[in-house]
């Protein structure tokens, strides 16, 4: 049994794919496809790269450091969502389902875990923990990214959920190893 039939018999198993394909199919309509492209387009690293120079232009020092850390978690965040993508080999739910279609085209060939939204996670956690109001933004947006990788019919739910929960623990231990970055948001 190759990879791809594993992984499909896990997601019948599972119903996954029913959620997958009632999202890619909500997500069908012309003017939601064209927002979420939006929001996964701004998540490919645009909205974080622009963020990141903001903060470094215009946050004094915290801002500096809180880009550098950014950029220190992003760049750790992409080597393992490669090497994760690499060895489970997960196929994208419009390959794997006749029924998906893929609104956009993926920016690699596997599906597990979604780098959009780990780094989407881990960039939204940094950043929080140095300028809580930034939550506001944040927050909505880092969901909104995770949401369009399922209804674009790139991710299944649960790529989006390992990689929400493989975010949280990056951004964690990094932030537990910066002493006093929860001070600075004081």
């Amino acid at each position: 049994m190759n990879a791809i039939e594993r992984w499909n018999r896990l997601e019948v198993r599972s119903g996954e794919w029913r959620l997958c394909l009632a999202a890619n199919r909500w997500g069908g309509r012309r003017a939601i496809v064209t927002f979420f492209r939006l929001i996964s387009r701004a998540g490919d690293g645009v909205f974080w790269y622009s963020l990141m120079a903001a903060l470094a232009v215009l946050g004094g020092s915290r801002g500096a450091q809180a880009a550098l850390h950014m950029a220190i978690v992003g760049t750790i965040a992409l080597l393992l969502y490669r090497s994760l993508k690499k060895h489970t080999r997960r196929p994208r739910p419009y390959r794997a389902h006749r029924g998906i279609v893929a609104h956009i085209p993926p920016l690699d060939e596997f599906s597990f875990p979604s780098g959009h939204t780990l780094h989407a996670v881990s960039f939204s956690l940094v950043a929080i923990a140095y300028f809580p109001a930034l939550a506001l933004v944040l927050v909505p947006f880092t969901l909104l990214v995770a949401a369009s990788r399922v209804v674009l019919g790139l991710h299944f739910p649960s790529d989006v959920l390992a990689a929400g929960v493989i975010g949280s623990a990056l951004a964690g231990v990094s932030l537990w190893l910066v002493p006093g970055v929860a001070l600075l948001a004081r």
